[in-house]
């Protein structure tokens, strides 16, 4: 089935936003849309669409072909629209393929246009009397291809249509109009990757895999087990942020830790295009059956030795062995971990410290936390951190100093209250140890303004209403004389 008219539209206006000069040139072309016409069909008069394929090789240069129907003319491979071609996109591919034997899954994306074209031509067609065509016009839409490999495929020509080949520097490009966008993209022709994914792990051996959605022909990987994440846009500042965003929309409760880049891999989009994906690698420890997924049918851990029994991407499957191979589960014995005693699971517990600390007016020390901090943005907490290689009591006093200036004496620490918490739905499970310090030096300063905006102390019936609730728990806690407390079980 043919693009629909209000796809083409959406495209053509999201093109007019990079060039709103063109909207004049383009107004009989948005007219047409906006009519119950199939503008898409090379009968519809007096005017309708085509699209071009523009590839560019490693050196820069652009591939272009001799058509025969055009007198000879050196232009892009491109062409008509056919009933077939679910997208403008597709239809590009179809016809490099078609008129120039280069396979979709030679070409990427360039992140620069992201899929969008690059241009879209208005061009006069002379009147063909022997198909019985009038003089018409043609709406060509050109999408920009980097080509995968290091050196050009071969070409082979459709005879009937090409009779030749060329691959041109930018600066030699034969339309006036695309050689001005080529020049002003920079592109070098070297693909890099646009999508993002996360290859989540829980350092005992087991992975997140998300089972998609069957829509074959619509959604990538369908009805397959693949990794979450998802393809760039113009908005996103980074693959990282890519990752973050598309994580955000999957599963917006999953909250990971020590995400970094891990590898790029290749896979293969709908339309059949190779793509280049950075894999991040983050660790979580949860139930995903306690997440909301907003895509997809369901997420699922699963061991290495569990793979070949999924239906999985022959490269994911290779990923995730490879990255077991290289990380073995933690220190924790893995048996641990995964056992099973009287129908419960023995899982890791992860050990928060946290500093109480009241000035002579009795007034507790709390930190606003960033707005884009992955825990608690812009709220309010106590002075805390996670246990490294160290004792609690040693975590303490390095975060106190780390975080704020102030220096401790650990023979002036004494533990307050223990708070055992769940804080998310299918979170890890803390021990959110409170510490007390009987005296201190220095005054609260924000070492860390990635992490803390602004110290205050605040009188513990006057508490900010955004407060991490463990932390009002814990303030009350202290007060009370109750030494334990427990959230989110």
């Amino acid at each position: 089935m043919s693009p629909s008219s209000s796809a083409i539209c959406q495209t053509a206006e999201a093109y007019l936003g990079r060039h709103p000069d063109e909207r004049g040139a383009l107004a009989e072309l948005l007219t047409a849309l906006n009519r119950p016409i199939d503008a898409t069909a090379r009968t519809t008069l007096p005017g309708h669409i085509t699209c071009s394929a523009v590839v560019l090789d490693r050196q820069g240069r652009v591939l272009h072909i001799r058509h025969r129907a055009s007198g000879g003319l050196m232009l892009a491979p491109g062409g008509h629209i056919e009933p077939g071609d679910r997208t403008l996109l597709a239809a590009a591919l179809r016809e490099v393929s078609e008129e120039a034997g280069i396979a979709p899954d030679a070409l990427c994306l360039t992140r620069q246009l992201l899929g969008s074209p690059i241009d879209i031509d208005v061009h006069d067609i002379a009147a063909n009397p022997s198909k019985g065509e009038p003089a018409h016009r043609h709406y060509d839409f050109r999408y920009v291809f980097h080509l995968a490999g290091e050196e050009p495929p071969a070409i082979t020509l459709q005879d009937e249509e090409v009779s030749g080949a060329q691959w041109l520097p930018i600066s030699e490009v034969t339309s006036p109009t695309l050689r001005a966008k080529l020049l002003q993209a920079q592109l070098d022709g070297r693909p890099e990757p646009v999508n993002a994914s996360a290859l989540i792990h829980d350092g005992a051996g087991r992975y997140l895999l998300h089972l998609r959605d069957h829509k074959p022909g619509v959604i990538w990987q369908s009805g397959a087990f693949a990794l979450l994440g998802g393809g760039r846009t113009d908005n996103d500042q980074s693959l990282e942020g890519t990752l973050l965003r598309e994580l955000s929309e999957e599963v917006p409760d999953l909250r990971l830790e020590d995400l970094e880049p891990y590898a790029v891999e290749e896979s293969t989009s709908v339309d059949g295009l190779s793509v280049p994906i950075q894999v991040f690698t983050g660790r979580w420890r949860g139930n995903p059956d306690r997440l909301r997924l907003h895509e997809g049918v369901l997420l699922r851990w699963f061991t290495p030795d569990e793979l070949d029994r999924l239906r999985l991407s022959p490269a994911t499957r290779d990923l995730i062995r490879r990255h077991a191979a290289e990380n073995p589960p933690d220190g924790t014995p893995t048996a641990a971990l995964h056992s099973w005693d009287g129908g419960s699971r023995t899982v890791l517990v992860g050990i928060g410290v946290h500093l109480h600390l009241q000035d002579e007016e009795g007034r507790v020390l709390l930190g606003l936390r960033h707005p884009e901090s992955r825990y608690a943005g812009d709220t309010w907490h106590y002075l805390a951190g996670r246990c490294e290689q160290e004792s609690a009591v040693a975590c303490l006093i390095r975060e106190a100093w780390e975080e704020a200036g102030l220096v401790i004496d650990p023979a002036d620490v004494d533990l307050a209250h223990v708070a055992h918490v769940v804080d998310t739905p299918g979170g890890l499970p803390l021990m959110q140890l409170v510490f007390r310090a009987r005296r201190w030096k220095g005054t609260p300063e924000v070492r860390e303004p990635d992490k803390c905006l602004t110290w205050r102390w605040w009188p513990p019936h006057e508490l900010p209403d955004r407060l991490v609730p463990y932390t009002r728990t814990a303030i009350t806690a202290i007060a009370e004389g109750r030494p334990y407390s427990q959230l989110g079980w």
